[in-house]
């Protein structure tokens, strides 16, 4: 499909709504070596499923970050994810909960590394403001 498509532009309006330069920044890595992917990741992840009516985009975050955090392997996107959270409305508190209840289901390492990167985002969120 066209990038000119309407599901490529709710796509692109919702990535930067929710996951703003972060996700622009994953785009943009895509680009060079894989386009299609990058493609993919609007139209199918944000384009069609972000989009459906039935969860806020404050809920799919939370839901977003505890698969991640769950995981256990995919911290730069958990770090994108945190920050779409914080987006979208969610508190520090309401994430710090988030990754305190995985530490009940995924484990203490899994919620100690969400933990670490909630910091870290943060800090690039404190940094970012104190530039502007």
């Amino acid at each position: 499909m066209p990038e000119t498509s309407e599901r490529y532009a709710r796509g692109w309006n919702l990535l930067k709504t929710i996951d703003g330069e972060a996700g622009e920044r994953v785009i943009a890595s895509l680009q060079e070596v894989a386009p299609d992917l990058a493609r993919y990741v609007i139209e199918f992840g944000f384009g069609d499923v972000y989009a459906r009516g039935v969860l806020t985009l404050k809920e799919r975050e939370i839901a977003t970050v505890a698969a991640l955090t769950a995981l256990g392997n995919a911290q730069p996107q958990l770090k994108v994810h945190l920050h779409g959270a914080l987006n979208v409305g969610c508190s520090r508190e309401e994430v710090v909960e988030v990754l305190i209840q995985m530490a009940v289901y995924a484990g203490f390492p899994a919620a100690l590394n969400g933990i670490a990167a909630l910091k870290e985002v943060l800090a690039e969120r404190a940094s970012n403001d104190a530039v502007r």
